[in-house]
């Protein structure tokens, strides 16, 4: 199993490329069982959840073909062969449940697994069924697998959501795209990645209004066709990298970042003492005058993103002063602080809140990624840590970030992967 070691201490000096957003591509690419006519995607990810879902939509008889020479731009097309989506591949990663509502939309049925992925708390399901039964499915669960029928096909209804579930919204936003008739959701995910979807299912063919807020219209249609769409690039990526950036006192262009996407982010991370600047061709981060400890609190979209806790929570023990973080969206997402603290940080976690006092520096040690957060929070401290950190089950990492320790070395970290 691979590793990847880091001797910190060195600022980080150049630019990275941003790729395009893992969040985005892989609903895109569930997208493609929406028509019989082929869908282009550019600016796609190489990593391992776009494998996954490779491997997932060619179960089902859709292939997915690489155009070019660099893999970032895919084809996919091809007659549904198969309604199942298996257990061996969909437990590898729960975006694979946004494949339910397509199938269910185009064929009137399927058998999806109930899906795994990171062990960061529940994220059920029930979301994504309630919206499909309100659309006229019936749907049953047996054995693991979630069996969705619908044999008038699929009509259009008002689904109020509880919360602003982010993949509920894109497999209902999917499944009413082909339904009989409007469909409302209300309390709608507003990420960058929901509209992303929307604005590629509107060059299909789709009528959606709403973009950007709570509430999205969709008129069903008869059928989707063919088109072509650019994957926004990967905000997590761009605030993974400006922590990297900030942690070790360096000054990094992130070529391709989009700040529009990273409001919350930006105005945290400036009362931390590191600025994030708009420039023609990306976003550069540079740190003013040392690091100071701020408050931030995860919330939906255009909130503070939890997928920015892990990286934000390491710049903060490193931060004069105090700092509290505070986790709203899933309720067990601090594992990754029990081995920044094997690194020297102080850190002391009570309910949904870490109370993070700065330290003057963290220590190099041997750590164990939890989950794909988690594991670039270490990587991030690893840069800042005196001595030599070793971060173990580095394969976390690869489901969501290409090329990371390359990308790093290449701003002057020394950083290498250790094949396992």
């Amino acid at each position: 199993m691979d590793k990847i070691r880091i001797r910190g201490g060195r600022p980080l000096h150049g630019e990275i490329m941003i790729g395009g957003a893992k969040n985005a591509s892989l609903p895109l690419m569930a997208a493609g069982l929406l028509t019989e006519e082929r869908l282009v995607l550019g600016n796609v990810p190489r990593l391992a959840d776009i494998d996954t879902m490779t491997s997932l939509l060619a179960q089902h008889g859709i292939a997915v073909d690489p155009v070019g020479n660099d893999g970032r731009t895919l084809s996919l097309g091809g007659a549904i062969t198969s309604t199942e989506a298996p257990y061996d591949i969909v437990r590898k990663m729960r975006a694979s449940i946004l494949v339910l509502g397509p199938l269910l939309a185009r064929c009137r049925e399927a058998r999806v697994s109930l899906p795994g992925g990171c062990a960061i708390g529940t994220r059920p399901v029930d979301l994504h069924l309630k919206g499909l039964e309100a659309m006229g499915a019936q749907i049953e669960l047996e054995a693991g697998y979630i069996n969705a029928t619908a044999p008038g096909g699929l009509r259009g209804a008002m689904i109020v959501l509880p919360f602003a579930s982010v993949g509920a919204t894109e497999n209902l936003m999917m499944a009413a795209a082909l339904a009989d008739g409007q469909t409302i959701i209300a309390n709608a995910a507003r990420e960058p990645e929901i509209d992303d979807l929307a604005r590629c299912l509107i060059a299909m063919g789709a009528r959606i209004e709403g973009l950007g807020t709570g509430t999205l219209t969709i008129e069903g249609v008869k059928a989707l066709h063919a088109a072509k769409h650019n994957v926004i690039p990967d905000r997590i990526e761009t605030g993974t990298y400006a922590c990297a950036a900030a942690i070790t006192g360096g000054t990094v262009l992130l070529r391709g970042a989009d700040l529009s996407h990273l409001a919350a982010v930006r105005s945290v991370m400036d009362s931390a003492g590191v600025e994030l600047t708009a420039e023609p061709d990306g976003v550069r981060v540079t740190r003013r005058n040392g690091l100071h400890g701020t408050d931030a609190m995860t919330e939906p979209y255009p909130g503070f993103p939890t997928d920015m806790q892990a990286q934000f929570l390491v710049l903060m023990s490193v931060a004069q002063g105090a700092a509290m973080v505070t986790e709203t969206i899933f309720e067990n997402r601090f594992m990754h602080v029990s081995e920044l603290t094997r690194m020297g940080a102080s850190i002391n976690v009570h309910g949904a809140s870490a109370i993070v006092r700065g330290v003057p520096s963290l220590s190099g040690a041997p750590v164990m990624a939890t989950d794909l957060r988690a594991s670039a929070s270490l990587v991030i401290a690893g840069l800042a840590a005196h001595g030599e950190t070793i971060v173990n089950r580095v394969y976390h990492l690869d489901r969501g970030y290409e090329a990371l320790e390359q990308k790093l070395a290449a701003c002057g970290a020394d950083v290498e992967r250790i094949a396992g």
